[in-house]
């Protein structure tokens, strides 16, 4: 009896231990930072082919490295220290006459951090990895229009259709989904332990031997913390609309089969943060609240958390085609990549959700502010409605008529004016904030959104009318490390001579006698010490430290004279007659 106990809790024990581990946390990414032809992994530096919703920090941009992660000021993420960006594909709806209509996302993604692991990994006793700083990867194919079931890549990209009992699929399900579609990929989890990116971006990874769970292969033995991506699109919004024998959806790629979804993940996590979560945050109920590793951003912040997009032209709405180069391939062998349709590949200014009327109106904009719905009025003053002619100045010129110095113009058709703000409802320093319906008279130009406020005030004076100026990443950034390590390189090589100093180059140990016929006879004065003539102008970069000078005092024709202060060694070099 006492050995079948014992027989029975060593089984109960082995079978905890192989099951992939329970615990995980959702980390919810309230809205897209912004959705347009962006992806600085596929496609750095320049506009990608097809166009991308992305969620995370807004140091995103069309190149960047870990560094620009963390020159974020803001994330759309809830986690403060998670400023890594996700995205994927946009969802179009094809309609019958062969235009193509964006569809609604409700939120923006939800990305399920899982620790698990499996005793059969090459390194299980080593435990479960965080990212490391500058990490990247790719899950899915964007050209894959059929389905292979014993591919474990394609085993990673599911749909399910919300509102029915039927299975998860692997393509686009082929019947309406009650409360929406949620689009999901799972990422692999084996790292090679060496790259932090590769070539095509994937093979740095590998699968577990289940996809979403097992073993690692002996190729990539270090398990990272797997992460999994959930979308949802607003599909029952065209649940009249469908038409013919298949369903209606297609991703912004021009793949309707649904097999072609993928993700991309850029890593922007405070490595440390992220490894203690991994170790500590052991909750099975996905609760993020429930790890007191993590500091959470409100929701206020998150909403408002915007870059603005850079690619000049139209990806929602009702549109003729789907943006950039990207005609419908329905397969079933892969889709081949299109070009030359005209479509813009200029990575264009900035379009800031604002209009610049300081110089028309001296007015200049303050941010989105809140109005709280439910609430006071954030501006009291007055108030001005027009359902079809509201503009950023129709709404200026009434408040300015009125004797009011602020001017709010909310949701498309409304404006307020008064001459100061309720308490708290101020724009949030730093955030672009969630102001996106076009005005009701323009259509070029942002007048708000549902309860926010696009906030104009009057400058005092014409020499002092500014708008607000947001951060926006220019360009990869370098960490602060190699920033100092450059300056302390560029410190030891160089020799920063004073103005009355000849610059003299390392790679050099003679000056020209040519060069001594070109002295000037002017004089200038030395900082601290008499009159000397100046320098002769050679072929020298630099100036060096007092040794080489030293050494080159036996150069032909040249003068060496140091001259010391309590702070600094000055070496001037002059040639002599």
């Amino acid at each position: 009896m006492h050995t079948n106990t014992l027989l029975k809790l060593a089984l109960c024990l082995l079978t905890i231990k192989v099951n992939p581990a329970l615990a995980f946390w959702r980390l919810p990414c309230q809205n897209p930072i912004v959705v347009q032809r962006s992806d600085p992994v596929i496609s750095p530096g320049s506009v990608s082919g097809h166009v991308h919703t992305i969620m995370g920090g807004n140091g995103f941009g069309f190149s960047m490295n870990y560094a620009s992660t963390q020159a974020s000021t803001c994330t759309s993420c809830t986690v403060t220290k998670d400023l890594s960006n996700y995205w994927t594909p946009t969802l179009y709806y094809r309609a019958q006459n062969g235009s193509f209509i964006s569809v609604g996302q409700n939120g923006g993604v939800t990305v399920y951090y899982l620790q698990r692991s499996d005793p059969l990994d090459p390194e299980y006793s080593k435990g479960l990895l965080a990212f490391p700083e500058g990490f990247r990867m790719v899950a899915g194919n964007p050209f894959l229009r059929s389905y292979n079931a014993s591919s474990l890549e394609q085993q990673a990209v599911t749909y399910v259709c919300l509102g029915t009992d039927k299975p998860q699929t692997n393509g686009f399900p082929n019947y309406p989904c009650p409360y929406g579609l949620r689009t999901q990929v799972f990422f692999p989890s084996c790292w090679d332990g060496k790259n932090l990116d590769s070539p095509d971006h994937k093979s740095h990874m590998a699968y577990p031997s289940l996809s979403d769970s097992g073993h690692c292969p002996s190729t990539h033995p270090k398990r990272l913390v797997s992460i999994f991506f959930e979308i949802l699109w607003n599909t029952p919004d065209f649940a009249d609309k469908w038409y013919g024998n298949s369903q209606p959806f297609v991703w912004s790629m021009g793949d309707p089969t649904g097999y072609g979804f993928h993700g991309d993940f850029v890593n922007g996590w405070d490595v440390p943060t992220l490894q203690r979560a991994v170790n500590e945050c052991t909750d099975e109920s996905g609760v993020i609240e429930k790890c007191p590793v993590f500091k959470l951003t409100t929701n206020e912040v998150a909403n408002g958390c915007r870059v603005p997009p850079s690619v000049h032209e139209q990806i929602s709405g009702v549109l003729p085609k789907l943006p950039g180069c990207n005609e419908v391939q329905n397969g079933p062998g892969n889709a081949s990549p299109q070009s030359g349709c005209g479509a813009t590949t200029t990575i264009g200014t900035p379009m800031w959700p604002y209009t610049d009327v300081t110089k028309s109106k001296s007015f200049a904009y303050m941010g989105c502010g809140f109005d709280t719905p439910g609430q006071p009025r954030t501006l009291q003053g007055d108030s001005l409605q027009d359902i079809t002619g509201m503009t950023i100045e129709k709404c200026i010129d009434y408040c300015n008529s009125k004797g009011f110095s602020i001017a709010g113009l909310e949701y498309s058709t409304q404006c307020f004016c008064d001459n100061k703000m309720l308490a708290g409802r101020d724009p949030v320093p730093g955030l672009i904030g969630g102001c996106t319906m076009p005005c009701s008279g323009n259509d070029k130009q942002i007048c708000g959104d549902a309860g926010l406020l696009s906030l104009y005030k009057k400058c005092p004076n014409s020499n002092n009318c500014a708008n607000i100026q947001y951060p926006f990443n220019t360009g990869p950034k370098k960490r602060k490390s190699e920033e100092r390590r450059e300056r302390r390189q560029k410190r030891d090589s160089e020799y920063v001579c004073p103005s009355n100093s000849v610059l003299v180059s390392s790679a050099h140990t003679s000056i020209s006698p040519s060069a001594s016929t070109q002295a000037s006879s002017a004089s200038i004065a030395d900082p601290v010490g008499p009159s000397v003539k100046p320098p002769v102008e050679s072929n020298f970069k630099s100036c060096d430290k007092e040794t080489r000078a030293s050494s080159l005092s036996h150069a032909s024709g040249v003068k060496v004279t140091t001259v010391i202060t309590t702070t600094t060694t000055f070496t001037t070099v002059t040639a002599t007659a």
